[in-house]
């Protein structure tokens, strides 16, 4: 197929005009300069919407070229004869096992290919051996999700829920730390950690409370969504006993991807969500991964992302998220009737703020219809304001225009 013809019929599956990735008809080749050129080509590599600005890339992110043509040329392929090219051909997770535990800190026994972050978290609440009156620490600040999750076990197994509220925001890690230890009871069996906080962006020093937990043989959960890719993640070295990724987020992988990590020595104690067929042992992380049917050209273009997140690099990566957060962060809060809802401190490229006088959702709303500006309405236990999270495509100038809205308020 040639190169225009893919093209088209790409804009046409995404629904997008044609002239969103025509630019892509001569891809620019990556620039060695570090400056704003580079910046620019990676902008370049991504498709653009014709009148939005998104500054929502917290809930998921959109794809890269690359990414969106290796899923794209895997679909078709497979389309041909299912049965043969997607189970027989395409249904490769070891390489990419191998990819994502060099990622993350981890051996590739560690890791399980599954849908999302919920998935991932959710197959080891449920699947953890608990006693009616065994304890659970979580924070009210956790992911909606988890939350259920645990709501539910409380309600079928009688299983004890024990509620830290954190105080946010703070650049104190010790302020962050001492609610989970106080909450530690002789019957807690588990601690749920979020690593950064999806309402404001808070970055929780999760290491210390791994470590205190190991001391007393207490299971630990680190929600990971936010964190992978975004900050420098290290699984062994953070001493979780499992965590959850959505590699929908920022490793800008195909919607539906994600990442479940179980540390080695606690694989076998944890139940398979769905149930595994007799060949899977036990302590078989693979135990995790049979799900029925699933999307093999979804699950086979993660490599294209990984691909795309070494060229950038995870540490310049990190940095450059950090600098369009600082700048837009630090020229709002000049402005009058705005504060911050996020640590200046402990925090990456996900920011929180509040402004006088706007409830969140209508604040959201006025963003999108008058400035064409997406964002992210927050109204959680108390916070009230919109989430900003620029992604490594946004540019200062888009930035400058999300600060003539605000000085407009």
């Amino acid at each position: 197929m040639e190169r225009r013809t893919f093209l088209q019929a790409l804009a046409v599956w995404l629904g997008l005009p044609f002239e969103a990735v025509r630019h892509w008809e001569r891809p620019r080749p990556m620039p060695p300069d570090e400056g704003e050129d580079f910046w620019a080509w990676v902008r370049s590599e991504f498709p653009r919407h014709s009148s939005l600005i998104n500054l929502n890339n917290g809930g998921v992110s959109p794809h890269p070229r690359p990414v969106l043509e290796a899923f794209f040329r895997l679909e078709l392929a497979a389309n041909e004869a299912p049965a043969y090219v997607m189970w027989r051909q395409q249904d490769q997770k070891e390489p990419i096992r191998q990819r994502l535990a060099r990622l993350c800190g981890a051996d590739p026994e560690e890791i399980a290919l599954v849908r999302n972050s919920t998935e991932a978290l959710e197959t080891v609440i449920f699947g953890l051996d608990l006693r009616r009156g065994d304890e659970v620490i979580l924070a009210e600040s956790d992911y909606p999700s988890m939350v259920a999750a645990w709501k539910q076990r409380e309600a079928r197994e009688g299983i004890q829920l024990r509620w830290v509220r954190l105080p946010l925001p703070s650049d104190d890690p010790e302020a962050l730390i001492a609610p989970y230890l106080e909450a530690i009871t002789p019957r807690t069996r588990v601690l749920h950690l979020t690593h950064l906080i999806n309402w404001t962006g808070q970055i929780v020093p999760v290491e210390r409370l791994t470590a205190e937990a190991r001391k007393r043989n207490i299971f630990t959960i680190v929600d990971a969504a936010h964190s992978f890719a975004h900050i420098l993640v290290d699984f062994r070295a953070m001493g979780c006993d499992a965590a959850g990724v959505s590699l929908h987020k920022w490793l800008c992988a195909p919607f539906g991807t994600g990442l479940l990590y179980v540390r080695k020595e606690k694989i076998a104690s944890i139940w398979p969500l769905f149930a595994a067929p007799p060949e899977r042992k036990a302590d078989d992380i693979r135990k995790f991964e049979h799900l029925g049917t699933r999307s093999i050209p979804t699950e086979q273009a993660i490599s294209a992302a990984i691909d795309f997140h070494e060229q950038i690099g995870a540490v310049r990566k990190r940095d450059r998220l950090i600098a369009l957060k600082n700048y837009w962060l630090e020229a709002a809060l000049k402005l009058p009737k705005i504060k911050p809802l996020t640590s200046q401190r402990l925090s990456a490229g996900l920011a929180t703020i509040q402004v006088e006088g706007w409830e969140p959702a209508k604040l959201a709303d006025h963003l999108l219809e008058k400035h064409r500006i997406l964002t992210a309405a927050i109204d959680w236990n108390g916070l009230k304001g919109v989430r900003i999270t620029p992604h490594v495509y946004t540019s200062f100038s888009e930035l400058d225009r999300l600060l003539e809205a605000l000085q407009k308020l």
